[in-house]
């Protein structure tokens, strides 16, 4: 019995750029007849939202809309499996750390379906396009093959090389985005609030996955293309670029010396006052990236810098992700002076390539700014807590 629906799409977790995806690939909600849904991940604290809400809330055209969750919302992947409604593409699109998570439950569902159908099963799997900001493709590329062979070695699986293994990891891919979204509030009540549609470039794994996913994301309403010859390294460098100023300088920049923050756009991390401090990030990021060939020795620190303002400057109006992520753990008190886990996965990974290649300058580069970042959190922190303590005060005073 076939397990995988062609033609479908699905998206795990309903987070902000989740749901920035499904208004796209619905035509902003005008299509919702189940060709595009959530797929619930395990442990997901949107999915238990969701559930609890009973509708999915967006602002769309000035009004908040309300979908049913039962319309739009499907269970795990191994029940997906187990009822035969799984995706022919899933968009994963969960918080970096929480990436290799959804890589068991996929090689968990291989082992499921093989059980059943033996080495047909590979057809039935879904093809992963992994969405998440951060450097990371490589790792998780090897973790796969690493659970793969895990199942080899202990009979739940038969042994994958030569022929099973590359089919499997080539329906591992990297997606890497400059889509927006916005959630306001938490829970039940949280109101999500999608940007334009923004450019999702496809890479990894083999030819066929690629030409096939960004085809039927591409005639759903999605701007996909494939990164022609880029490697995925490549592709999650330029993205880096970006994300480290938008997000990483901006929050430097959101937060003061007395830990007062504001609202910061994209667009004002491009003003001269912070050109230094960008072109300084890029020279290491650059000198990095040539180090584990994700740039070429001819390609230059200035073109690299004009094509990631390029890149900026189409989303120059948009708040960063990470300031509206600080910007509502200040609202509830919640903020921790440690860095989010979209950063420690660009910034982790940096350094530990940048020792690897003996780059200790660039090293330490990353390393202080990771001190700098969580020092300006810590002051925010602080200033948040002294600005309640005299408001409650002021009140006991009236």
């Amino acid at each position: 019995m076939p397990k995988r629906r062609i033609g479908t799409v699905g998206i795990t977790p309903a987070g902000a750029l989740g749901v920035a995806f499904f208004y796209h690939l619905t035509e902003r909600l005008n299509r919702l007849d189940g060709t595009v849904t959530f797929v619930e991940r395990d442990g997901s604290s949107s999915a238990a939202a969701l559930r609890t809400a009973g509708a999915l809330r967006l602002a769309d055209d000035g009004e908040v809309r309300e979908v049913s969750a039962k319309e739009i919302f499907r269970s795990s992947l191994l029940e997906c499996g187990r009822s035969g409604c799984l995706p022919e593409v899933l968009l994963v699109c969960t918080q970096p750390d929480q990436l290799l998570g959804v890589l068991t439950t996929w090689v968990r569902l291989f082992e499921a379906v093989y059980a059943e159908e033996g080495a047909t099963a590979i057809d039935e799997l879904p093809v992963l396009v992994l969405a998440s900001n951060g450097i990371y493709f490589q790792r998780a590329r090897q973790f796969l093959i690493e659970r793969l062979e895990e199942g080899t070695l202990f009979g739940r699986l038969p042994d994958l090389w030569p022929d099973l293994m590359p089919r499997l990891v080539g329906r591992l891919l990297r997606g890497v985005t400059i889509q927006t979204g916005q959630r306001e509030g938490s829970g039940a009540n949280a109101v999500y609030r999608p940007g334009p549609r923004g450019r999702t470039r496809i890479a990894g794994g083999d030819a066929a996955s690629r030409a096939r996913s960004v085809e039927l994301l591409s005639v759903l309403g999605g701007w996909f293309e494939v990164a022609d010859a880029s490697s995925p390294t490549r592709v999650e460098f330029d993205k880096a670029l970006v994300n480290l100023t938008a997000n990483l300088l901006g929050q430097i920049a959101a937060i003061d010396e007395g830990g007062d923050f504001r609202r910061l756009t994209a667009g004002e991390m491009l003003l001269p006052a912070h050109a230094d401090e960008v072109r300084e990030l890029v020279t290491h990021v650059v000198e990095v990236g040539r180090a584990v060939r994700a740039y070429r020795a001819e390609e230059s620190v200035d073109e690299i810098l004009e094509r990631m303002r390029k890149s900026l400057e189409t989303h120059a109006d948009h708040v960063p992700s990470s300031l509206q992520w600080i910007e509502g753990q200040l609202q509830r008190q919640s903020l921790s002076p440690r860095l989010t886990p979209t950063e420690a996965w660009l910034l982790e990974p940096l350094i530990r390539y940048a020792h690897g290649a003996g780059l200790e300058e660039a090293a330490r580069y990353f390393e202080t700014l990771t001190r700098r970042v969580e020092h300006r959190l810590a002051l925010a922190i602080a200033s948040n807590s002294h600005k309640r303590y005299g408001e409650r005060a002021a009140q006991r005073n009236r």
